[in-house]
């Protein structure tokens, strides 16, 4: 079932053991022990497996807005045992909280540390503790209420938050507090929107959908509003003629038949027509049924891949899906600086194995003040490809241009967009080990790149030195024009590319020239954020399903580690509870409090270990509750700056 978000490694135990093997000139690189130089100022902890948040001395926490919270005032409390209804779970916080943002409230010239809103990715759910008796796949009929309850655990949530008088975070009662799921009408906009692969028999002009899913990292505007990334959302669909074209292969829409179970991976279309007169849950179906039928949703999964940008300060704002942004796995939007008179440029990875890293830079021109998201509607695509001897080329995704025209399946500049993976590949961009966050250095715009793993990896090539790729590496690239004027100034078509760091155990993994010590080591980098002085702060995202076999169990659980790109010191600072992944970090202006997500702490959770009450974690709320995704808040002690 494909219920997880991550694709996992498989095979024999010898198989695991190649993938530690690297090119020699990479193992070159990670012999040389690390210089023992820190601008990191605090101790290191130790790799875990503790169903607990891990800390250095000095250090504490608190949990805020777990899955479930109620978020407006009107709902009754969470029930841990999943009794809570469709509607309860519409105002609640979901499940499986990703990319974050904290937007503060103004304060005289600046702004406040101690008032904002969080905006929140839900990224996808555990529907086997979303209700009360667990949750079996394939088979029978789905009840609409089972299915709207995990539409709604999807999305994005709003929360104002604020300091109370004992120094604890609290949500408040708010207007802007509000939930964004996977049935909240939302429009499209830019070079796709109209377009006739947008008709649907609920969008008759293309221009309108229902709902966001699979929000996994974010971006922030340089106008302030955020932009939520769908990642994994093609396996939520089904084509049950057992037929497939070749654009929905390349996205990964299964096709097949229902007689033995379902064929996608929740069987959301599985509801019973009277049950769902609207459409809401059996638009997921996707068969072909002839245009002018009722019931013909076809060209439904061609509203799910994109960028959709929310107003946090807005409640009455429609989500507006930006298709001049392409359409794949999204796992991020990552702004350099945005400068009056400059182009605003925009990177974004595609995550998947074998996929690709892409830049988008706006045809107008940056008027602080002025400009809105409208500047992200006109513009161009670009994609990267990885030369062998350090450089780089940004090839541009332009209807006409290099092949992408109606002889290669590409009609207009909107086709282009919708299949940007099939375009992507046609102009030879390099099929890269599943790059994810993208962060941008505060003081010299480098472009640093998480590439995650990828254990399909059979070559290596430029940009992927290790084959296969169990453990990740992070890239550093530099713009040879950070800010052109706009998306046709040829200066922003060359960069330069080094492997910043490798990731892996003691001893072999390397950053720069160095190799990572036990204070440093750990696998598969994910999100990334720089903070204010220029640290960059690594989430991990291992494989929760590998098992004690797999060469990630030396690592215990995923980690949030820092790391100085001018020193080359990496350290860990914080240990989640098992089965997490930890996302989604983000600071208040003065440094002095961190925000970071605990995602799915005890995934997987499998019917037996429910049923017995054998869960792999209990946290937050401990035995014998089931787990929840929940926001932990970090700050000192002492209540100086978080690093100093």
């Amino acid at each position: 079932m494909a219920l997880s978000r991550r694709r996992f490694l498989s095979g024999s135990l010898s198989a695991l053991l190649g993938l530690w093997l690297v090119p020699a000139s990479v193992r070159a690189r990670a012999a040389k022990p690390r210089a023992a130089r820190h601008a990191l100022p605090f101790r290191a902890v130790p790799m875990a497996t503790g169903d607990a948040i891990v800390l250095p001395p000095g250090y504490r926490h608190q949990v805020l807005l777990p899955w479930g919270e109620p978020l407006c005032g009107r709902m009754p409390a969470f029930r841990g045992d999943g009794g809570g209804s469709a509607a309860d779970q519409a105002e609640q916080i979901g499940m499986h909280h990703d990319g974050m943002h904290f937007f503060p409230e103004p304060e005289g010239n600046g702004f406040s540390s101690e008032r904002g809103v969080l905006a929140i990715n839900h990224e996808y759910i555990d529907p086997r503790l979303l209700h009360p008796l667990g949750w079996r796949p394939g088979g029978s009929p789905r009840p609409i209420e089972e299915v709207l309850k995990e539409m709604h655990a999807h999305g994005v949530s709003i929360a104002a938050v604020a300091r109370d008088g004992a120094g604890r975070w609290r949500l408040r009662a708010d207007r802007r507090n509000r939930r964004i799921h996977a049935a909240t009408p939302v429009r499209f906009s830019g070079p796709a929107a109209g377009h006739p692969l947008l008709i649907t028999p609920y969008a008759p002009d293309g221009r309108r959908g229902r709902g966001t899913m699979h929000n996994c990292a974010h971006g922030v505007t340089p106008w302030g509003t955020y932009l939520t990334c769908e990642e994994n959302w093609a396996t939520y669909f089904a084509r049950l003629d057992g037929r497939q074209d070749p654009a929905a292969q390349r996205y990964g829409i299964p096709s097949g038949r229902d007689e033995e179970g379902w064929v996608s991976a929740l069987g959301w279309h599985r509801v019973a027509p009277e049950e769902d007169p609207e459409y809401l849950a059996r638009r997921f179906d996707v068969t072909p049924r002839g245009k002018e039928a009722v019931e013909d949703f076809r060209n439904e999964a061609h509203h799910f891949g994109w960028v959709v940008e929310i107003d946090p300060e807005d409640p009455d704002a429609v989500p507006i899906k930006r298709t001049a942004l392409g359409r794949f796995a999204h796992e991020g939007a990552s702004f350099q600086p945005a400068e009056e008179g400059q182009a605003v440029v925009c990177y974004l990875g595609d995550d998947h194995p074998f996929e690709h890293l892409y830049k988008f830079i706006s045809r107008q021109a940056f008027r602080p003040g002025r400009t809105r998201g409208e500047i992200l509607d006109e513009g161009t695509l670009f994609v990267a490809r990885f030369q062998s001897d350090g450089t780089g080329l940004w090839l541009p995704l332009r209807h006409g241009e290099h092949g992408l025209d109606a002889a290669q399946g590409f009609r207009d500049q909107g086709e282009v967009l919708i299949h940007a993976r099939l375009a992507a590949s046609l102009l030879g961009a390099t099929p890269l080990d599943r790059p994810e966050w993208v962060a941008i250095h505060p003081k010299t715009r480098e472009v640093f790149v998480a590439l995650t793993n990828n254990v399909e990896r059979r070559e290596s090539g430029p940009a992927c030195p290790r084959a296969p790729n169990a453990f990740g590496h992070i890239l550093r690239l530099r713009e040879t024009e950070p800010l052109p004027k706009d998306d046709r100034d040829p200066r922003a078509r060359r960069f330069r590319w080094t492997l910043f760091l490798l990731a892996g155990p003691e001893g072999e993994g390397a950053i720069g020239e160095a190799a990572l010590d036990g204070d440093g080591a750990f696998a598969c980098p994910d999100g990334l954020v720089f903070d204010r002085h220029g640290r960059l702060w690594i989430h991990t995202d291992m494989p929760s399903r590998a098992g004690e076999r797999s060469p990630y169990a030396r690592f215990g659980n995923n980690q949030l580690l820092v790391a100085d790109p001018e020193s080359g010191a990496i350290r860990r600072f914080l240990v989640g509870p098992p089965g997490c992944e930890l996302s989604g970090a983000c600071f208040t202006p003065d440094g002095r409090t961190l925000f970071v997500n605990v995602q799915h702490p005890g995934e997987p959770t499998t019917e037996a270990l429910l049923a017995e009450g054998r869960l792999r974690s209990h946290w937050p709320d401990g035995h014998p509750a089931r787990p929840r995704s929940a926001v932990v808040v970090v700050e000192r002690e002492d209540g100086k700056p978080l690093l100093g």
